[in-house]
């Protein structure tokens, strides 16, 4: 299966990044990064190449494949990222609820860097595939 493709360090000059939010972080989601300081700025809508599942009241995305998944990209700073790796569950040694990844996101004619939280192997199994891609549009249908 063919991986997107991955990016060193999404880090910008100013140590800013961008992460590609595709669940609750969403704008309108329960943890909508909004909330975050200092203020998220929302980049642009996107989508990346993946597979995403749904894990009840939030969803977990397996990167590559032919799937698409919906999102948005936002520029953080590093304080924001280190509160997203505690919401996500990240550990150390890729053991935690969700590994951090770095993927390029393709969005209006640009390239982005992104981080992405992307799902334990271990904490999909048995749970159903949201086949739209998008976590929004399949939690407001539920």
């Amino acid at each position: 299966m063919p991986q997107p493709p991955v990016a060193d360090d999404p880090s910008d000059a100013r140590g800013q990044r961008h992460v590609f939010v595709y669940g609750t972080l969403r704008r309108g989601g329960r943890n909508d990064i909004a909330r975050y300081r200092p203020a998220p700025v929302h980049v642009a809508d996107a989508a990346i190449a993946g597979t995403l599942y749904d894990l009840g009241a939030y969803p977990g995305v397996v990167l590559g494949g032919a799937g698409r998944v919906a999102g948005e990209i936002y520029r953080i700073d590093a304080a924001v990222e280190a509160e997203l790796d505690l919401l996500e569950g990240v550990a150390a040694d890729d053991s935690g609820e969700y590994i951090r990844r770095h993927v390029v996101v393709r969005a209006g004619g640009r390239r982005f860097d992104c981080l992405v939280y992307e799902i334990h192997p271990s904490r999909i199994e048995g749970r159903a595939v949201i086949e739209c891609g998008d976590w929004m549009a399949h939690f407001v249908t539920r």
